[in-house]
């Protein structure tokens, strides 16, 4: 493969396997559309299927990132930015379910554990922190999942560790797509998706 091909040739294939989102597969083999209900992630997941399918979806979003950092690795060393953010991209607005899927968070986190894991840490851990206190003050009056308001409060603690421990431009390109889906899912009221 050329040298200036390789970016492009990653760019879709993340693309396109973070529009494999594990949750609307999950819900279509039992015979639904987790979407109609509520987000198709891990957490949506959990509130309609249960833990061990969240664990099931959660895992397999989460292998979607690792699988797309590890292709840039490979293929772009140079351009793990671009391989976050198109997988990102792809699970929010996934090719095969109509441009309407998830948060953006797994595939995310997925991609961080191999280009970044010590950036990874400290982001989760801030988010951790971050989802109680929320759920226990603020969920119901701004009607927004914990996982991705949690988002918002550990980005930029992550940004500060990425300028020390790496993965500044993956957190970025990662973190702007899964701010415009935050702002999206936030100006839609009333949409099952919000839940």
């Amino acid at each position: 493969m050329p040298p200036t091909a390789a970016p492009v040739f990653v760019a879709l294939a993340a693309y396109l396997l973070g529009s494999l989102v594990a949750g609307v597969l999950y819900s279509r083999a039992r015979g639904a559309d987790i979407r109609d209900r509520d987000l198709p992630g891990g957490s949506g997941t959990f509130r309609q299927y249960g833990r061990r399918a969240a664990v099931l979806v959660t895992a397999l979003d989460i292998a979607k990132g690792v699988l797309a950092a590890l292709l840039s690795r490979a293929l772009a060393p140079d351009w793990g930015w671009l391989a976050m953010g198109a997988v990102v991209a792809g699970h929010c607005y996934p090719l095969f379910f109509g441009f309407r899927g998830g948060g953006g968070i797994a595939p995310l986190l997925g991609a961080l554990l191999v280009l970044a894991p010590l950036t990874l840490l400290g982001t989760l851990g801030t988010a951790l922190l971050f989802i109680p206190l929320y759920r226990a003050t603020l969920q119901r009056r701004v009607g927004l999942n914990a996982v991705p308001a949690a988002t918002v409060v550990a980005l930029p603690v992550g940004l500060l560790l990425a300028t020390r421990y790496g993965g500044l431009l993956e957190l970025l390109a990662g973190g702007v797509v899964m701010a415009v889906r935050s702002a999206h899912l936030l100006a839609r009221p009333g949409r099952p998706e919000r839940a």
